[in-house]
C-alpha cells in the first residue's frame, strides 16, 4: 500500500513539472507525455524486484522455508552430536573390555583352587554377572573377541555381544585337525572321554575350527552342562533380531596344567532379565580320574586293574624278599654248623653228644651223612640208620659231615 502512495506522489510531481510547458505543447502531446510517464512508472514498478515487507516474511511460504532450514540445521547438529557420542561410547566399551578381562582373570585364579566335590556346576557371585554398564553398551552392536593363545598354547578367553546376526546359516565343518592342550582322548563305551569344546558354541557364533575358541573338555562338561546354558541363549536370540546378550566364557587352568580345571561362564541379556547367570563348571567325568597336568586319565576299571597289578607286584616282591631272607638264614646256620664241626674236629672229635641215659644223639642218615643236634637237617632225619656219641665215632663208621 505504501508503494502505491509513493508512485502516485511521484506521478503528481511529474505532472507539476510538465504544466509550465503545457501552453507551448498541444493538449494532445501533453496527454501523450503524461501517458508515457505513467506507463514507464508502472512498468518500472512491475519489473523492479519485490521489496519484502514484514507481512511478506510472515507469509506461510516463507515460514515453511525458514522452518525447513532450521530443522535441517538442528538435525545436522543432532546427528553430529550422536556421532561424537557414539565414538565415545564405542571407545568406552573397548576400554571396559580390557578391565573386564583383567577382573575375570583374578576371579579365575580363585576358582582354579577349587576341587570338585560332587556338584559339577556351581554359582559364582550368587549367580549375578559382574558386567559393568559399559560392558552392556550396544555402541558396537554385535561383536566377538577371542584372546590369543598363551605361552603353553592354551586358549585364554572369549568375549562377545551376541545377536542373531552372528549365528551361522550353514552346517558346521570338520574340526578334527584341532588338538587343544591336554588332548589324550579315549573310548568310554560307545562314546569318547573328551570333546573339542567351544568356549562360545558354534550355534551362537559361527566360529568352528578357531584354535582360540577350543579347549579339551569332557563329554560331561560339554553336554549337558555347557549346552543347556547355550540353548537358553540361542532360544532367546532367535525370538527377535533386536535381542542381544553379553557373553563371557573363560577356561580355568591351575598353574601350568594343560587340561582346564573348569569353565567360567557369564551372560546377561540387554534390557531384559531373560538371560542372567554367572556359573563355574568343573571339567570332570564320572567314573574317570583325570590327570590335569597333561590330560591323561584312568577309568575306575583301569584304576582297579592297576591297583590289583600293583598289589600282585608287591606280594611277589615280598615273597622274593622272604625267600632271600630264608636263604640267608639257612646259609648262616650251615656256616655255624660247619664251624661247630670244624671246632669239634680240631679238638679230636672227642665231644660227646648224649642224652641223660648216655645214648648217642648224633644221627647217621641212610645217605652216609651225620647230623649234630641243633643242625638244620637234624630234625628232618626222622629214621636214622645209626646213632653216634661223637663225630670221630661217626666218621670212623664211614659217615661224613653235611656240605
Amino acid at each position: 500500500m505504501s508503494t502505491i502512495l509513493i508512485l502516485v506522489g511521484f506521478l503528481g510531481f511529474l505532472i507539476g513539472l510538465i504544466q509550465p510547458y503545457s501552453k507551448k505543447i498541444s493538449k494532445v502531446n501533453s496527454l501523450a507525455i503524461t501517458s508515457i510517464a505513467v506507463t514507464m512508472i508502472f512498468t518500472g514498478v512491475m519489473l523492479a524486484p519485490p521489496v519484502e515487507s514484514a507481512n511478506a516474511v510472515s507469509s506461510p511460504k516463507y515460514e515453511n522455508i525458514a522452518k525447513d532450514t532450521t530443522a535441517k540445521q538442528k538435525s545436522s547438529e543432532k546427528n553430529e552430536k550422536k556421532q561424537v557420542q557414539s565414538k565415545a561410547e564405542k571407545a568406552k566399551q573397548k576400554k571396559a573390555l580390557e578391565t573386564t578381562i583383567d577382573r575375570i582373570k583374578q576371579e579365575n585364579s580363585e576358582l582354579a583352587l577349587l576341587d570338585y566335590s560332587g556338584t559339577q556346576t556351581i554359582e559364582v557371585n550368587h549367580n549375578e554377572p559382574t558386567f559393568t554398564k559399559a560392558d552392556l553398551s550396544l555402541a558396537n552392536k554385535a561383536w566377538e573377541k577371542y584372546g590369543d593363545l598363551d605361552s603353553l598354547n592354551r586358549a585364554t578367553y572369549a568375549e562377545a555381544m551376541l545377536n542373531k546376526s552372528l549365528m551361522p546359516t550353514g552346517e558346521r565343518g570338520d574340526i578334527s585337525k584341532v588338538k587343544p592342550t591336554g588332548w589324550h582322548n579315549k573310548k568310554l563305551g560307545k562314546s569318547y572321554l573328551y570333546n573339542r569344546s567351544h568356549l562360545i558354541g558354534y550355534t551362537l557364533s559361527g566360529e568352528n575350527d578357531n584354535w582360540k575358541n577350543l579347549i579339551t573338555g569332557t563329554a560331561q562338561l560339554n553336554n549337558p552342562e555347557m549346552l543347556r546354558h547355550e540353548m537358553d541363549i540361542k532360544t532367546y536370540l532367535e525370538k527377535n533380531k533386536k535381542n542381544y546378550v553379553r557373553y563371557s566364557v573363560t577356561p580355568v587352568f591351575r598353574g601350568d596344567e594343560l587340561l582346564a580345571r573348569g569353565v567360567h561362564m557369564m551372560a546377561k541379556s540387554i534390557n531384559s532379565d531373560a538371560i542372567n547367570f554367572n556359573v563355574y563348571i568343573f571339567n570332570v567325568q564320572d567314573g574317570v580320574t583325570l590327570n590335569y597336568a597333561d590330560g591323561t586319565s584312568q577309568t575306575d576299571k583301569e584304576s582297579e586293574t592297576a591297583q590289583q597289578k600293583e598289589a600282585e607286584k608287591q606280594a611277589e616282591l615280598q615273597a622274593q624278599q622272604a625267600a632271600a631272607e630264608a636263604q640267608r638264614q639257612q646259609q648262616e646256620q650251615e656256616q655255624q654248623q660247619l664251624q661247630q664241626q670244624q671246632a669239634a674236629t680240631s679238638t679230636g672229635g672227642g665231644q660227646e653228644y648224649v642224652d641223660a641215659n648216655g645214648n648217642g644223639l648224633i644221627k647217621g642218615s641212610k645217605n652216609g651223612i651225620y647230623h649234630l643236634p641243633g643242625s638244620e637237617y637234624y630234625s628232618r632225619t626222622t629214621n636214622p640208620a645209626a646213632w653216634f656219641k661223637t663225630i670221630e665215632e661217626a666218621e670212623q663208621a664211614g659217615y661224613r659231615a653235611p656240605r
